[in-house]
């Protein structure tokens, strides 16, 4: 994957060829209000990313459907650490 491109979506409105043509080149993101809203990817990206691109790596999606559920895992606190810094004299 390339760089990233950044529109907003009044531009992505405003002329969607030119941003079919930036997502040839990597990710689009697409900002509501200055925040990213949406993502433009082309099919090769889209592909690698939900069933691998044929190298045998796990794709993301299959990383993430295989992760353990742990909805009832009880949240925990660690203890603080105390570091003293000695200094060389």
């Amino acid at each position: 994957m390339n760089a990233p491109h950044v529109i907003t979506s009044r531009e992505f409105g405003h002329n969607v060829s030119s941003a079919k043509h930036l997502a040839k080149e990597g990710p689009l993101f697409i900002t509501d209000h200055g925040e990213p809203a949406f993502v433009l990817l082309n099919i090769g990206d889209y592909r690698a990313l939900s069933r691998g691109d044929g190298d045998g790596a796990v794709s993301l999606l299959e990383l993430m459907d295989s992760m353990p559920d742990t909805s009832e895992v009880e949240d925990f606190e660690i203890a603080p650490m105390v570091i003293q810094l000695r200094s060389e004299a």
